[in-house]
């Protein structure tokens, strides 16, 4: 538009138009080195992928793939599959699994270090002392999006004051309509003790709801079901039952989605049919397991079912999630490195472990294999050889492959440092926080190694 609006006034001065110049990209003003503006675009991933779009798995072989990923995973787990009761043994060591006193020194947002008796207290909340001979199991559904952690409590501590951001008590988050299986409860009795598919963590009682273990069951496998593709969505805004209003729906949310003949022509108040109905767990006036329909905008991002898994479907699922905030275990309303891939690959039906040592050791996948030995020249061939969607892990840490720019492996991870070093090879140390879009080969975890130094593993989940 500038340039007709110049030429039409040269026109009317009666001169000659200057020659055209040809726009450029402007230098990005930040300091990731090696990223332009183009590369934080979807399209410009997807326009390197003529078959973007082709299946990589279908549905069945999702679910042998699953099964296969539940049998060699200890920390999977099919609620289905648990006894009706725990042995003092068996809940003795879930608590130890999870609850165990740090090893390292903790310190309170105000710089005050946790004494031993501080920490020997939060280990008493974990109610060691409750466990009996015979531990019945019991069930429920996650009410909304709520913390899981490490003891019953949610006090914050850090490894130090000057990083307030990783909070180590959280371990990480579940979403509305998850089941749970109940296998203990804090000395208080407002924390609950709960296995989720694949973590065991402690979450506040009041954001779970009590049932029947058939009926919790079949809630969570009930079809058809809506899943949320968004990075967030949210249930419309009910004046009649606040606890269904505006509820977060995270990504991979799945819910079951009701029929026009079961919910009619009013839902709380407003005409469903520019809206999805879905089922909602709710507690009812004496405290137990009731269902109400709820009503999610057909403007937020849902698909009926899981996508297809596609490489088209990882950008797509992975660029959703482009600029938030890094959340240390689903903290800051957000998720993690591995959180993140979670998500985006549960949207396509596929699960995996939650932590970043479970899924990089785990033997789920196909997995390559490096040792602290393992020289470079024995990583590159690999790199060139990546495929969308693999996924890299470096202790502590995933990234997502998305594409090359001519030699340079590009990948998008959430993260939480920015390390490099400088046209003068002197080390920068920057910060993330966030899911960034980044280089592979130029990052570092430290002044000395890079991220290539220090991956261990490449796992294709194809």
């Amino acid at each position: 538009m500038r340039r007709v609006l110049g030429l039409l006034l040269l026109f009317l001065l009666g001169c000659q138009p200057a020659p055209v110049i040809v726009s450029v990209e402007p230098a990005p003003q930040h300091d990731v080195l090696g990223v332009t503006e183009a590369q934080l675009q979807l399209d410009y991933w997807l326009a390197q992928r003529p078959d973007a779009d082709a299946l990589i798995k279908d549905a069945a072989a999702i679910v042998a793939f699953n099964q296969q990923t539940y049998a060699l995973q200890p920390e999977m787990v099919e609620l289905s599959s648990l006894p009706q009761s725990w042995s003092a043994e068996q809940l003795q060591q879930a608590i130890n699994s999870i609850s165990r006193l740090p090893k390292y020194p903790r310190f309170y947002a105000n710089g005050q270090q946790a004494s031993e008796a501080q920490l020997a207290g939060y280990r008493t909340a974990a109610n060691l002392a409750g466990v009996q001979q015979n531990n019945p199991i019991r069930f429920g559904l996650a009410l909304q999006r709520a913390a899981m952690r490490t003891f019953p409590t949610n006090d914050k501590l850090y490894s130090a004051v000057d990083d307030l951001d990783i909070d180590r008590f959280q371990e990480t988050a579940v979403f509305p309509g998850w089941p749970l299986a109940i296998v203990h409860t804090s000395v208080d009795g407002q924390w609950y003790l709960a296995q989720s598919y694949h973590y065991l963590a402690w979450i506040e009682a009041r954001y779970v709801v009590l049932g029947e273990r058939q009926t919790v069951l079949a809630y969570a496998q009930r079809q058809p079901f809506l899943q949320v593709t968004a990075a967030k969505a949210w249930t419309n805004y009910n004046p009649l039952q606040p606890a269904s209003s505006e509820l977060q729906l995270d990504m991979s949310t799945r819910l079951p989605l009701l029929t026009a003949a079961e919910v009619g022509t009013a839902v709380h108040g407003q005409n469903p049919y520019a809206s999805h109905a879905v089922l909602l767990p709710q507690r009812d006036a004496e405290g137990q397991l009731a269902f109400t329909p709820a009503l999610i905008a057909r403007h937020h991002a849902t698909t009926t079912g899981y996508l297809p898994f596609t490489e088209a479907n990882i950008l797509r699922q992975a660029f959703n999630f482009l600029g938030e905030r890094y959340g240390w275990g689903h903290d800051y309303n957000a998720r993690d490195c591995t959180g993140f891939v979670s998500e985006v690959y549960r949207t396509m039906g596929i699960e995996m472990p939650r932590n970043s040592g479970q899924q990089g050791y785990g033997e789920f996948g196909r997995t390559i294999r490096f040792d602290a030995d393992t020289p470079l020249a024995e990583k590159l061939p690999h790199l060139a050889n990546l495929q969308v969607g693999d996924l890299l892990y470096l202790p502590g840490h995933v990234v997502m492959y998305i594409g090359h720019v001519g030699d340079e492996p590009f990948v998008i991870h959430d993260v939480h440092g920015l390390r490099y070093r400088d046209a003068d090879d002197n080390p920068y140390k920057g910060i993330l926080n966030g899911v960034s879009v980044t280089p592979l080969t130029t990052l570092y975890v430290n002044e000395k190694e890079s991220y290539l130094d220090r991956i261990y593993a490449i796992k294709s989940l194809r």
